[in-house]
């Protein structure tokens, strides 16, 4: 990955959002990250398959869900700048991570979050 394209997808508030989330959490599915967002399925969804895309995140179905994570294959550099991100940048994950926790019928293996 080039680091070009990497800092044009984090340009827009709800892939950096949902990066950001999904380093805290180690992965999120959609429904958790609608919720933790406040936006829609299909908005969402439409960010994360631009991230699968760039190889950023992996998927894994898990019944009805589908989780994403980070790809660990991405460079050093990149995954170093979204865990400091993510580390430096409490103000904006705080209300985003409580929105999530708030949120009821979170998938099994989440349940321990909150």
């Amino acid at each position: 990955m080039q680091p070009v394209e990497f800092f044009k997808l984090l340009a827009d508030e709800t892939r950096l959002s949902s990066l950001l989330l999904i380093v805290q959490e180690g992965e999120l599915c959609v429904c958790e990250l609608t919720s933790a967002l406040c936006e829609t399925q299909p908005k969402i969804s439409r960010h994360l398959a631009m991230l699968r895309s760039a190889k950023v995140l992996l998927d894994r179905r898990q019944g009805q869900w589908v989780f994403y994570r980070l790809n660990p294959e991405l460079p050093k550099w990149a995954l170093e700048t979204l865990e400091l991100t993510s580390v430096q940048n409490k103000a904006l994950l705080t209300p985003l991570l409580k929105n999530l926790c708030a949120m009821g019928d979170r998938p099994e293996r989440a349940k321990a979050c909150c």
